[in-house]
């Protein structure tokens, strides 16, 4: 499948992709040891995941959710972001790529603690067309003020539990196919 077939499978009263947010439940530089201890321990955590929590349901036709979760850093004052976006599998090449319209911005997921966040996207398969393999690539980011600390990527994973929104109860899976 091309690129722009892929393209096509999202349109959308003129728009590639609509994206709804889902409710999520200034000091100096840290010496360096702390701050790769941080990411080091953030980065290993069993609370660093990324899962689709919607596929399609019936009650939601045409609707994938993605939801993420982050540990702290064990910095109270540092501030948790994190951006979603949607891939598509490739069937010429078997390889990822991100699906035209679903550039993420950054959201506030909180601080202090362990978050969890998503996003959801509507897709419009184009009728008659076959169709994709979709799953979620998720960016976190940990920040002090205006400086990243610790970033990192997940895409999505099946067996993580969401605190909200997943269609049904308990849903996580690590790719979704419509269209």
């Amino acid at each position: 499948m091309s690129f722009s077939s892929a393209a096509r499978l999202l349109l959308a009263s003129g728009t590639a992709l609509t994206v709804v947010s889902m409710p999520a439940a200034a000091r100096g530089a840290a010496r360096q040891p702390a701050r790769a201890h941080a990411a080091g321990s953030v980065l290993q955590s069993r609370q660093l995941w990324a899962t689709i929590n919607i596929c399609n349901p019936k009650d939601q036709p045409d609707i994938l959710g993605v939801r993420g979760s982050m540990p702290s850093d064990g910095h109270s004052r540092d501030k948790m972001y994190m951006s979603f976006r949607l891939q598509y599998l490739n069937s010429t090449t078997k390889h990822w790529a991100d699906l035209a319209g679903s550039t993420p911005s950054f959201i506030l997921v909180g601080s202090g603690a362990a978050r969890q966040g998503g996003q959801s996207f509507q897709l419009m398969p184009v009728t008659g067309r076959p169709a994709f393999m979709l799953r979620g690539l998720v960016e976190f980011q940990w920040r002090r003020g205006k400086m990243v600390v610790v970033s990192t990527r997940r895409p999505t994973t099946a067996g993580h539990v969401s605190l909200a929104g997943a269609d049904p109860t308990g849903y996580s899976a690590a790719t979704c196919q419509i269209g």
